[in-house]
């Protein structure tokens, strides 16, 4: 099993990039689509088997357990080829600094992939109240509970939580890429998912299913303050996270760039998207 080098991978994340802003938005929205569904029934397995357990005598095992079973989604979204924002921040980043696609692409990739997730969860949202899932206790408290209680962390607190949690998401897909195999890339994806899981950092796609099926279940939230108190700063700390400490890093590290090939590729691409429009 051929294991990729830093700096291959770079490349092919790159690529991934390209590739994604160069996809119609019909079938950015399809493959959004799926991943958010994807991130979504990964959600809903970690509830099912969570929610149930006894709390008292599980401890913080519990924890272990979900972040065992939530990394289903994202081995869904790499191996299924399904098109997940928290994992394009990442990829348009490398793909932007490396001068593969502008600044345009980038946003508009982020933009489209970014709706069409949120209609895949919200719609595994729909799929489990229909069927009955989350409609009696203990599933239906647990989804209450968790609503309130990531709505109701500070703003500073869900940035730094989204920071840690597409820090570690997009370390996943960076394994994940490292592997031509499908075993190595499952065992690449599970272990930082896990991790994140299991520390209880944040990540905005999943909550886009566990806010929303609190809501629907009857929790005291709000969708304003869904998008306002959580969405927004753990999206822009995914952003930080994924762009920042994976993608713009490693491009520094294992890519020929510096601060002032950065700029000047940022500008000139800018420059490139106005003139095309």
């Amino acid at each position: 099993m051929a294991v990729l080098k830093p700096a291959e991978i770079l490349e092919s994340c790159g690529n991934v990039g390209a590739m994604r802003a160069g996809t119609g938005v019909p079938k950015t929205l399809l493959l959004a689509f799926l991943a958010g569904a994807y991130i979504a029934f990964g959600a809903l397995l970690m509830v099912t088997v969570v929610a149930g357990l006894p709390q008292e005598s599980f401890g913080t095992l519990t924890k272990f357990i979900g972040g065992a079973l939530f990394p289903i989604g994202l081995i869904m979204v790499i191996l299924g080829g399904a098109d997940l924002f928290t994992g394009d921040v990442m990829y348009n980043t490398v793909g932007l600094v490396q001068g593969k696609m502008g600044a345009g692409d980038l946003f508009r990739n982020w933009f489209y992939a970014y709706a069409g997730n949120f209609l895949g969860a919200v719609f595994v949202v729909y799929l489990a109240m229909a069927s009955g899932f989350l409609s009696a206790e203990p599933w239906l408290g647990w989804v209450q509970k968790i609503a309130v209680t990531k709505t109701s962390l500070t703003f500073e607190q869900a940035f730094w939580r989204g920071v840690g949690c597409n820090w570690l998401v997009c370390m996943a897909c960076w394994l994940a890429m490292a592997s031509d195999h499908a075993a190595g890339k499952v065992l690449g994806i599970w272990v930082p998912i896990m991790a994140f899981v299991t520390m209880g950092f944040e990540h905005s796609i999943a909550n886009m299913f566990f806010i929303p099926a609190g809501i629907w279940a009857g929790a005291p939230v709000t969708w304003i303050q869904f998008w306002i108190n959580n969405q927004l700063p753990v999206t822009f700390g995914n952003i930080v996270g994924g762009g920042l400490f994976v993608g713009v890093i490693y491009a520094f590290c294992y890519g020929n760039l510096s601060w002032t090939v950065l700029k000047s590729r940022i500008s000139l691409r800018v420059n490139d998207s106005a003139v095309k429009r």
